[in-house]
């Protein structure tokens, strides 16, 4: 018993620090986010603080291609959002670049527009690389994210407008869940929908607080909005007029890219099939600053060290456990972490949601194996110790031979064989009761065994819940392999009749796999003169066991000679080499039974 426990948390161990060593490196990193993204990023109410008016297809339609656009289209928008000061907007962001002179006169049309309007952001973007870079105490240092140009608007639009930085970065499975709060060419620049709500609340005389980041200055964005919840009206509808003052009168107001030819949109994790262009998603973090709703990322140290902790533990009752509690628990250890990560997350906080279950999941599954293999190896000394009691039934034709038949001794000739047993039998007797499991293997068996004799074949030998059958022998047969084939897809379907019968008593799906091959093998009685059994040995008889030992529950392996003895008499799925039989060189074709015709 002390070494048995010494075993057990040895193995929950070592498995247990592997594990957290494959989370640590990232192994779990795609499906986790992809889970943290279904489970926390659904959306929610949007305030109707935040209008967006779109440079859409129509706008491009009706005011040409954008890249002939002057900036004078731009001034007439901030006109028209101008034209009745006592209903103008609170804040205007303009989600685009205006960093070179073009035209004086458009320039400073634009320019005088954006002052004369008194609350527009402008744009500031940063182009990012990865080097070498001197440090202020002369130290060369490596750098992925260094700052290697820097854009801001035209000097006179600058000196009358708010700027913002309009940066984004993409998480490492090319979603972006996290906004960029500041950026740092020389000095600090915050982003757009920092500036754009800070002047908001200003307005309204109300307190602005910033989310917190980490040492890139980046912040969980907490989406409202799918692409397309933001979009309110066409940027051409605005230039001519067309919307009324009072729409607008004291809100944000977004203008930006909104056709795919402008090429700024993002895949987000509110929804990972549509992308979402770039000013909804300034929209996105400006709803969210108004909420103030900024989820903080649990530090992943200490989450390490809670995996770590529970999954041994666990492992350590799995070990100990019978199938039904481990399983229970399993369930539990998958669900309860799930739960809890979007309580979690409504409190303000993000937990890692797959870390646990997959853990307790991985955990649960080596024990099984870990079991199974000692229940087979238990089973299998049993098998050995007891098989050589079981009578075999021997059918009416050996008998017609009389006496002389039960004498030692046996002849060569082809004969097909068929191997059956019950998939996960070990488990499923591990949990029921020892009657119900007896009561089980005799229901199986006697259906099993009336296939055989319907069939005409040789019922050779039951070890445990495997059967062992042959036809050719003791007496010639016309259409051998046909009747083995026959017999092999009548069990298997009669133990789907089984399964269903006992589906209650079971809990599962009872399912068989079965072997047959065809060839020459020893046939006769062999033993001892007061205990003999009427059996076939040699090649076949093995290579048919080993196709039933590879074959899934619910399907029939047969060798290449059962098939082109049966020719288009069935139907058959080569497996080709994927199917590797023990003690059968490379090449020995294995096939996969679909159809008796």
């Amino acid at each position: 018993m002390k070494k048995r426990n010494i075993r057990t948390i040895l193995y929950s161990f070592v498995i247990t620090l592997v594990l957290t060593i494959l989370v640590g490196l990232g192994v779990l990193d795609w499906p986790d986010q992809w889970m943290q993204d279904h489970l926390y990023q659904k959306p929610q109410y949007m305030s109707g603080e935040v209008l967006l008016f779109g440079i859409d297809e129509n706008s491009l339609a009706k005011l040409g291609p954008y890249n002939t656009w002057d900036r004078h289209i731009m001034a007439r928008a901030l006109e028209a959002l101008n034209s009745d000061p006592e209903q103008k907007p609170a804040v205007v962001a303009i989600d685009t670049l205006y960093s070179m002179q073009t035209d004086p006169e458009a320039d400073a049309h634009l320019a005088k527009a954006a002052e004369d309007l008194g609350c527009v952001v402008t744009a500031t973007a940063a182009a990012y690389d990865s080097g070498w870079y001197e440090a202020p105490d002369g130290s060369l240092q490596w750098d992925d994210y260094r700052i290697v140009q820097y854009e801001e608007p035209y000097a006179q639009l600058k000196a009358v407008t708010t700027q913002g930085h309009i940066n984004a970065m993409y998480d490492n499975d090319g979603i972006m869940r996290h906004g960029l709060l500041y950026i740092e060419p020389e000095q600090r620049v915050y982003s757009m929908a920092y500036q754009v709500v800070r002047k908001y609340l200003e307005s309204r005389g109300e307190e602005f607080k910033a989310p917190q980041t980490n040492r890139r200055g980046q912040f969980y964005v907490a989406f409202t909005g799918r692409p397309k919840d933001y979009y309110d009206q066409s940027f051409a509808d605005l230039v001519e007029g067309k919307i009324p003052p009072s729409y607008y009168a004291g809100k944000i107001v977004y203008i930006g890219p909104y056709a795919a030819g402008l090429q700024d949109a993002y895949f987000t994790p509110i929804d990972r099939a549509e992308a979402m262009y770039g000013v909804e998603f300034q929209a996105n973090e400006a709803q969210q600053f108004l909420a103030q709703n900024y989820p903080r990322e649990i530090s992943n140290r200490l989450q390490y060290i809670v995996l770590f902790v529970v999954c041994f533990g666990t492992g350590i009752l799995f070990f100990r456990w019978k199938l039904i509690p481990s399983t229970a628990l399993c369930g539990a250890l998958i669900g309860i972490p799930i739960l809890v990560s979007v309580k979690v997350y409504d409190a303000g906080y993000i937990l890692h949601p797959l870390w646990l279950p997959a853990g307790a999941l991985i955990i649960y599954l080596f024990t099984v194996v870990v079991h199974y293999i000692q229940a087979a190896r238990e089973r299998q000394q049993i098998t050995h110790t007891f098989e050589r009691y079981v009578a075999p039934e021997i059918v009416q034709e050996i008998l017609k031979e009389g006496t002389g038949a039960l004498s030692l001794g046996g002849k060569l000739c082809d004969i097909a064989v068929l191997f059956v047993d019950v998939r996960g039998f070990t488990t499923m007797s591990e949990r029921l009761e020892p009657e119900k499991v007896v009561y089980i293997l005799n229901h199986y068996l006697t259906m099993a065994s009336g296939c055989v004799e319907d069939n005409k074949g040789t019922l050779d030998k039951f070890v445990g819940d495997a059967m062992m059958a042959f036809w050719g022998a003791p007496l010639p047969q016309e259409d051998a392999v046909y009747n083995a084939v026959k017999t092999a897809q009548a069990i298997v379907d009669g133990a789907a009749r089984v399964s269903d019968e006992l589906k209650e008593e079971i809990g599962e799906e009872f399912r068989v796999g079965v072997g047959v091959h065809f060839g020459p093998a020893i046939v006769g009685n062999m033993g001892a003169e007061r205990h003999m059994d009427y059996t076939a040995i040699g090649d076949t008889v093995n290579t048919a066991a080993r196709l039933e030992a590879n074959a899934p529950g619910g399907t029939v392996y047969i060798s290449r000679a059962v098939a082109d003895a049966l020719g288009d008499r069935i139907e058959a799925t080569s497996l080709g080499g994927t199917v590797k039989l023990k003690g059968k060189a490379d090449g020995f074709e294995v096939l996969k039974l679909e159809k008796i015709l």
